[in-house]
């Protein structure tokens, strides 16, 4: 998903996801567009501090389907069948900053 599809599907109240269903993308009472980690809350900026380059590649972003939950947050269910981010037990592979 591009930056300009990610935005919208955010904006029409669509769950995006980074990496895995663990991680939900959303936009904060700033407006600011976040990745948060929803075992722990951690997160990060969708983009970098110039709002121009993702946090990630575009084909690691990707629309819930309805199976997918926050009741199962960490689990491998990128559309190709890819993860990354969670190993098994959950664990965080890269900590993530609080942004504040």
């Amino acid at each position: 998903m591009t930056l300009e599809e990610i935005k919208a599907a955010v904006d029409a109240g669509q769950t995006v996801h980074w990496a895995n269903t663990g991680y939900v993308v959303h936009k904060d009472r700033l407006g600011q567009y976040l990745i948060t980690y929803l075992p722990n809350g951690s997160c990060i900026g969708l983009t970098d501090r110039g709002g121009n380059r993702l946090n990630g590649r575009e084909a690691e972003f990707f629309i819930a389907r309805s199976e997918d939950s926050a009741e199962n947050p960490g689990s491998q269910s990128r559309p190709d069948g890819q993860g990354r981010g969670v190993i098994p037990g959950g664990e965080v592979v890269q900590s993530l900053r609080h942004q504040r």
